[in-house]
């Protein structure tokens, strides 16, 4: 495939913005998406921002119709967009447990339905999602994020199945600690030193290492974490 077009969740901040990055450096067009502007952190020659709320479910297939109707082709999908939820399950209202879903979930699914009918159609492509290491092993306080995270895992490990036929790569990369604007409204956040966190270019140097290998070629999963694991806590007592 030559298209050299992606869509990329999350695009305006944190791995989603150094993934765009990594991308647009070399040459390839991205079709951000994201709740916040983004267009005038990059080269609009190879950046078009779309304003979509992932958490806004109901509307979202029309948003998404729109979008891949006015490019036609892709050579996939790179979803990154989340959100930190952690607390105890108890203080959290049913409307946050479903707009949490939502954006760590829920958003990834609806994103890949609208998605794969082009991509089977084209006969190739690549579906990247950002997952997290809490898909693998639930921390306390953790049970909204490692839900979404553990479901997005057993997803993937689906969709692989049915769609590795019609030359669709599918990988999930599931970081540690990366120092983002997601920890900004947490308790907590990695230690201050520079081996406690992931640098967010590793990230985005893995999605380019994915892409640029043989198209027959697939990295199912992929886990990383900073060398020394630290966790610092913070006066902070909103978990939303």
């Amino acid at each position: 495939m030559s298209i050299n077009r992606f869509i990329v969740t999350g695009s305006s901040s944190g791995i989603g913005k150094a993934i765009c990055e990594a991308l647009i450096a070399k040459k390839i067009r991205v079709i951000g998406i994201s709740r916040n502007e983004a267009r005038h952190y990059f080269d609009p020659t190879y950046y078009e921002s779309h304003l979509i709320d992932l958490a806004d479910t109901k509307n979202l297939p029309t948003r998404l119709t729109s979008v891949i109707e006015k490019y036609g082709q892709f050579n996939g999908l790179i979803s990154c967009a989340g959100v930190g939820n952690f607390g105890s399950i108890e203080n959290f209202s049913l409307m946050q447990i479903e707009e949490s879903l939502r954006i760590n979930l829920l958003s990834h699914i609806v994103l890949t339905r609208y998605l794969v009918p082009l991509l089977k159609k084209q006969n190739g492509g690549n579906l990247i999602y950002i997952g997290s290491e809490a898909a693998l092993d639930g921390g306390k306080q953790g049970s909204l994020y490692s839900a979404a995270k553990f479901g997005l895992r057993g997803f993937t490990q689906s969709i692989r199945a049915e769609v590795s036929h019609k030359n669709i790569r599918v990988v999930l990369i599931n970081p540690g600690m990366v120092r983002t604007p997601f920890f900004d409204k947490l308790h907590f956040e990695p230690g201050s030193n520079v081996q406690n966190t992931i640098p967010v270019d590793d990230i985005a140097k893995v999605v380019i290492n994915v892409l640029e290998m043989s198209p027959n070629t697939s990295i199912d999963e992929v886990v990383i974490n900073p060398i020394i694991k630290s966790v610092t806590k913070k006066k902070i007592n909103n978990f939303n």
